[in-house]
């Protein structure tokens, strides 16, 4: 039944697809620019280069898209950069995800609010790991787990987000689930993104690395890294299904991570539901399909008025559970 659900979902969105572009007076008259809100080799830049690809490989524009990284403040550059200067580029696209609305939700992008912005979609999820270098005395998650409890300062992550952000919690989630009481004390270094901080805890500096899937399949695929923990509630499709869930594990900690993207408010309604089609289109071609599964990216897929409504929960959701780790008031 779920099967047939979602194949009846992919042909409603691929039917959009083919009728409903050419009912938008809206087209895009020059190249699409894609800000990766990191430094190379994270996850949003993943997100803007894969997207970037398929968009060209369909023709679904006549340009080409340029990725343009820019780092600051767990994506609080770039969200202001748009907000302040570009909240009518219709040509302009941004890459999220639930770093972005963590940060939203714990109010770090000063005077700023998920209002700013228009939510175009959601083209798939990337579950949250916990990983060592291949060196590491750890083995499992609970051998992590029971480090910290005898000296949270002993155990040291390093992740892509700013502290407080969502790397940060799925370690703070994990711990928690696990027994640890103090939550405060556990070392946590944030890296301009994922690439950068894994690159310190193969190279033996820091114990662990708390991010995405999608940031690891590279040094799994070298044996730089062993994973402790997929954070998701089952394990994840081949060739990733010998990767150990922390729920296996009796750790009680399942955090997604969500890939999308944003474009500036002020653009017009046709503009936007440009976006939103072209993001309908995207998921369902083959050549993305590939791209989730090459990796490791989950079905998950949200536009338009529906992608709105998640999104504003999940910044209510991660508020909550931001005040109950202590993180904000």
């Amino acid at each position: 039944m779920k099967k047939y659900k979602l194949a009846r979902k992919i042909l409603a969105v691929a039917l959009v697809g083919v009728f409903s572009q050419s009912s938008i007076a809206f087209e895009q008259s020059r190249s699409i620019d894609c800000i990766a809100p990191a430094a190379p080799g994270g996850g949003w830049d993943f997100t803007c280069r894969s997207i970037g690809k398929v968009m060209s490989d369909l023709d679904i524009i006549s340009g080409t898209v340029q990725t343009n990284n820019m780092p600051g403040a767990g994506g609080g550059v770039a969200f202001a950069h748009v907000v302040g200067k570009r909240k009518k580029d219709s040509s302009l696209m941004v890459a999220s995800s639930t770093s972005t609305t963590t940060r939203l939700a714990q109010r770090q992008f000063p005077g700023m609010d998920p209002e700013g912005v228009r939510w175009a979609g959601a083209v798939g999820a990337d579950f949250g790991v916990i990983a060592v270098g291949n060196s590491s005395p750890y083995n499992t998650l609970n051998e992590l787990i029971d480090a910290i409890k005898k000296d949270p300062k002993q155990v040291k992550f390093a992740g892509g987000s700013a502290a407080g952000g969502w790397d940060h919690l799925k370690v703070l989630i994990a711990a928690k689930s696990g027994g640890v009481t103090d939550l405060k004390h556990i070392p946590y270094l944030a890296f301009a993104g994922g690439a950068e901080a894994l690159t310190q805890v193969v190279g033996g500096h820091i114990s662990a690395f708390t991010g995405d899937v999608s940031e690891i399949i590279g040094f799994l695929d070298s044996g730089d890294v062993r994973v402790l923990a997929v954070l998701s509630d089952e394990r994840l499709p081949a060739p990733l299904n010998d990767l150990p869930t922390a729920k296996e594990q009796n750790i009680e900690a399942v955090a997604p991570n969500w890939r999308g993207f944003y474009v500036p408010k002020n653009i017009s309604d046709e503009a936007y539901q440009w976006w939103v089609q072209s993001l309908d289109q995207i998921y369902v071609s083959e050549q993305w399909q590939a791209v989730m599964r090459q990796s490791g990216l989950m079905p998950f897929h949200k536009t338009g008025a529906e992608f709105k409504t998640f999104v504003d929960q999940q910044v209510q959701d991660i508020r909550a559970i931001s005040k109950d780790v202590g993180l904000i008031r």
